[in-house]
């Protein structure tokens, strides 16, 4: 079923006839700050052990590629659950499902400092993130139905302005707690964390006014996704969310190793600090809507690679103020490519919001997972150099899908024309 943001709101006489949320009202505060927590708490309890990696390495016994599955299997589940869960979204409300969601992955939050074991830690992460798949796709589709077009693409900037917060503070707690009390520790701390985030979202994110429920027929889900898949754009911007994904799981998957490794050695409190520089990914998501307005999507794509190819050779450096530099431009760019493509999603797709929002998340996890094993796997055997050759490999496919666009766009605008003519 079509989302209500394809349909005339209901108004009085009078009334302003778009409804929505715009960027003066009271309500896109509300809904923005509520969103942003949730964004806070997704990527805090996401990646809560990817800063901690080394030292579960070290209490378990095991290798960097083995631990990197504790990042992994909840990105990787939550690729595989973002769909289903959307489509429950569809039927149910998108905040049912993102408050559900948060609640089911913050309990799990709280046992995951219990587990016994690597495989228990692991299967945990699993159904973390497994929960967490309710968020990402259904907030897509809550703010492409709740706000206006033209606020949209900010909207969308502020929510993953929300995530990098999270990515940030959630490392730099379990860095710091960590050295003080262990990593178990440390996971416990961000379950706090994420606890205060789900009861802030719960509070002050405002009901639905354009929702209207839908089926949970699976033919015409299934109808849905195939209608997307076959959609030639939503395909090469899938494919973008998944690459840039993968450079920027490789580089933070790995780059706690690097650092308490020669010749840095530094303390996993300083390490869990280095990932400040997700600030400049909370700037670079946030400014996504004006890049767009002045270069164009693809333009926007082209400076988001640009600057995160710059931060990779950059990162190869044996200077550590050169590789905390390239480590600002990596996550610049990153940021600003997925909130570009995620955004351009949720415009792109007139009907089944929800659906092409989540494949898109599915596609971007599934990046991520694909980027923390492989990456962690150049590593073992080639060192920094091997996951920076990964993650430039990434890079050139995001490239080569632009500029394929950018061809069949100007292709398309000839044809515009000439039909014109005639």
């Amino acid at each position: 079923m079509p989302p209500a943001s394809t349909k005339a709101p209901t108004t009085t006489v009078g009334a302003d006839p778009d409804d929505r949320l715009a960027p003066s009202s009271p309500g896109y505060r509300r809904m923005s700050f509520a969103l942003f927590a949730a964004g806070v708490a997704t990527f805090a309890l996401l990646y809560s052990t990817q800063a901690l990696l080394p030292a579960v390495s070290a209490d378990f016994g095991v290798s960097a590629s083995a631990a990197s599955w504790t990042v992994s299997a909840a990105t990787g589940a939550l690729a595989l659950c973002v769909l289903p869960l959307s489509a429950l979204s569809e039927r149910h409300g998108r905040r049912t499902v993102m408050t559900a969601s948060l609640v089911v992955a913050v309990v799990v939050g709280l046992l995951v400092p219990f587990a016994p074991s690597l495989e228990w830690l692991v299967a945990l992460r699993a159904v973390q993130g497994a929960a967490l798949a309710g968020l990402p796709a259904s907030a897509m589709a809550y703010l492409a139905e709740e706000v206006r077009p033209k606020a949209l693409v900010a909207a969308i900037g502020l929510f993953v302005a929300g995530n990098s917060i999270g990515g940030m503070s959630g490392r730099i707690v379990t860095g710091w707690v960590a050295q003080l009390w262990g990593w178990r520790a440390a996971l416990a701390a961000v379950g706090l964390m994420a606890v205060v985030c789900a009861l802030v979202f719960r509070a002050m994110l405002p009901k639905a006014r354009h929702f209207t429920p839908g089926s949970l027929n699976p033919r015409a889900l299934a109808k849905t996704v195939r209608g997307h898949l076959a959609d030639p754009l939503l395909l090469r911007l899938y494919a973008i969310g998944a690459l840039f994904m993968t450079v920027f799981g490789a580089v933070y998957t790995v780059i706690g190793y690097r650092l308490v490794e020669a010749p840095f050695s530094l303390p996993q409190g300083i390490v869990g600090s280095i990932f400040l520089v997700y600030l400049v990914g909370t700037a670079s998501s946030a400014a996504a809507g004006k890049l767009v307005g002045r270069l164009g999507r693809r333009g926007a794509l082209y400076l988001a690679v640009t600057t995160t190819t710059a931060g990779l050779l950059l990162s190869l450096a044996q200077s550590l103020p050169a590789v905390l530099l390239g480590l600002v431009l990596i996550t610049a760019g990153f940021f600003a490519g997925h909130a570009v493509a995620s955004s351009s999603v949720s415009r792109t797709a007139k009907t089944g919001r929800a659906q092409a929002s989540a494949l898109y998340q599915s596609a971007y996890y599934l990046g991520s997972s694909a980027g923390g094993t492989l990456g962690a796997v150049a590593f073992h055997s080639g060192g920094w150099a091997g996951t920076v050759l990964l993650g430039l490999l990434a890079v050139l496919g995001v490239v080569s899908i632009t500029l394929y666009g950018t061809r069949v766009a100007r292709a398309e605008h000839r044809l515009v024309l000439a039909s014109a003519h005639h």
